[in-house]
């Protein structure tokens, strides 16, 4: 396709979300959009875009204005969502941080972020005030969860926010002017700046353009129907929930159902409640569902498409106990939005979903849109290769580039390399690092220090270069790992690298950890002093004291040798 097409491609969806929104709360204003199970509370898009703007005027009417950044570090899935969208309205700039960080984490997104104001709820308000001596006096908007409300904290309600931190109640927020603000946005406006974690250094902030999300949800759009349901247990700092979950469904003006975390044995009675139709599993997520108990009503659900990151060796198992007609697998990240995708066709012409319970398109219309969107649709009973991730999106332009900066040939591994085909499409840089900026983007190209493999028409993940974790769900580098467990005034020095987890395909970490001269520290004493200091999915599963780290002529440590060290003595496969 020439730009021409491509743009037309994206013109049915708007110019920016924000713009599609603000259409659909007039012509769908009394259909719900937004369903909350912790609270069985609908919202309808007139309803919710009412709220938003409510927000957005009290907001300007505090100091924001276009361009400035709100740092959000918010549990409540409501909450988050008003907030970011009445931000966007504003032309203001959606920083979510991820609700677990605390400590140094915790103050160097904020600094580094130099918000204008920070958004968040009173249960984090003694992390705010731990940190409080080492970020800037910003205006505090606190949302104070009621009595009466699920995630009422006695205790934490108790808390009272330092001085010198400026206060406003989120709830005040929501009374006012219930029009649209009517800020004008360009698709290359700056929307969020969403945290990433590098191979060294501190994680880099991603500015990512109001066209980055056209690119992000292109698939998902295409395959979404007004009826669908999408279910959503992800946490919204991530892009998976907030943009390809959220934003999606108000996208597609379907409805998107919002609990606050995954539960393997409330899983299903979720789906039937609000009658979803669509799901992300995210690793751990599969295998725990298919240790619950089976039973004669297993098929017996709404649940249609499924998208598994990464694709679980037994989908197709899965596919066939609880009736999923469709997997999707793919490869996005933050800096690049969605660049690869993949279905499995699970059922072929036998029926997953019971047709009494199915919405939206039919199984020969999702076949019709996957190919039109060139999504390749693999039969589910044949073997997937592994790391299967697709082809590459419409609007992407893709390169496998060897260590001497060429391209390889097909079958052999290289860095995957991405180039948009429209303007704004993926990361205008990142935030106040000119230097890991002009590494990252050469010459309209980004490169991804992912390295991939083509096979036939078809492309493979096959490992990422550098230090890189991936455990609980979160990204994370081994750099950022060892920095916080170095804080320890007892340690001098740490290896921190992923090993293979019992469950699932993810990671465990472990650490080894080398001690100050004549300095004393157990096992115990760090876990405790580990749980106060660092979140909890970066938090070592195996530790191990040792008198010196391995090291190469130029002083690199040889993690290697540590990990073959490590996986031998849990018994796991040295080579996997």
């Amino acid at each position: 396709m020439d730009m021409q097409e491509l743009e037309g491609q994206l013109k049915p969806f708007g110019n920016t979300f924000i713009e599609k929104f603000e259409e659909l709360a007039e012509t769908r204003k009394d259909k719900v959009f937004f369903y909350y199970g912790e609270e069985d509370r609908g919202y309808t898009f007139g309803e919710f875009n009412q709220l938003a703007n409510s927000v957005a005027h009290n907001l300007r009417s505090l100091g924001l204005e276009k361009g400035n950044r709100v740092s959000l570090m918010l549990f409540n899935p409501v909450v988050t969502t008003i907030s970011m969208f009445a931000i966007w309205k504003l032309g203001a700039v959606y920083c979510p941080i991820n609700y677990n960080f605390k400590g140094k984490l915790l103050s160097y997104q904020i600094n580094d972020t130099n918000p204008s104001l920070l958004i968040t709820e009173q249960n984090f308000v003694s992390e705010i005030n731990h940190v409080k001596s080492e970020i800037p006096a910003l205006l505090t908007i606190l949302h104070q969860p009621r009595k009466s409300d699920h995630d009422f904290d006695a205790a934490a309600a108790t808390v009272k926010l330092d001085g010198g931190l400026r206060q406003a109640i989120f709830g005040e927020l929501l009374e006012g002017t219930t029009s649209n603000p009517g800020v004008p946005l360009q698709d290359s406006d700056i929307a969020n700046i969403i945290y990433t974690s590098g191979t060294t250094g501190n994680p880099k902030g991603v500015l990512q353009p109001h066209r980055y999300l056209h690119n992000y949800l292109f698939p998902g759009l295409n395959l979404a129907h007004p009826d669908d349901v999408i279910y959503n247990d992800l946490p919204l700092y991530h892009v998976a929930g907030a943009f390809y979950n959220v934003v999606r469904a108000a996208w597609s003006g379907c409805q998107v159902a919002v609990w606050d975390r995954f539960s393997p044995t409330d899983f299903w009675n979720r789906i039937k409640k609000c009658k979803g139709t669509f799901a992300i599993l995210l690793d751990v997520m599969v295998p725990w569902l298919m240790m619950q108990e089976a039973t004669p009503e297993d098929r017996n659900n709404t649940l249609k498409m499924v998208h598994m990151q990464p694709l679980a060796e037994n989908h197709h198992e899965m596919a066939e106990r609880f009736g999923i007609d469709f997997i999707t697998i793919g490869y996005g990240s933050t800096e690049a939005g969605g660049v690869f995708g993949g279905c499995i066709d699970e059922m072929g012409d036998e029926e997953g979903t019971p047709p009494e319970l199915r919405s939206g398109h039919t199984k020969d219309e999702m076949r019709a849109l996957i190919k039109k969107i060139n999504m390749p649709l693999v039969p589910g009973q044949e073997d997937v290769m592994k790391g299967f991730m697709g082809k590459p999106a419409l609007l992407q332009e893709i390169a496998i580039l060897g260590d001497n900066g060429q391209p390889v040939s097909s079958g052999s591994p290289g860095q995957l390399v991405i180039r948009p085909k429209l303007p704004s499409l993926i990361l205008k840089e990142y935030f106040n690092k000119p230097d890991a900026t002009s590494e990252a983007l050469k010459d309209e190209w980004y490169y991804s220090g992912d390295i991939i493999v083509q096979e036939g028409d078809i492309f493979c993940f096959v490992d990422r270069i550098g230090g890189f974790i991936r455990a609980r769900g979160e990204n994370m580098s081994s750099h950022q790992v060892e920095g916080l467990i170095n804080g320890h005034p007892a340690i001098n020095n740490s290896a921190a690298f992923p090993v293979d987890a019992i469950e699932g395909s993810e990671e465990d970490i472990a650490a080894f950890i080398v001690l100050n001269q004549d300095a004393e520290l157990s096992e115990t004493e760090l876990r405790t002093w580990m749980a106060s200091e660092m979140p909890r999915y970066m938090i070592p599963k195996h530790v191990r004291f040792v008198n010196e780290l391995p090291v190469t002529p130029t002083f690199k440590v040889e993690k290697y040798k540590l990990k073959a060290r490590i996986m031998t003595e849990l018994g796991l496969n040295i080579l996997s």
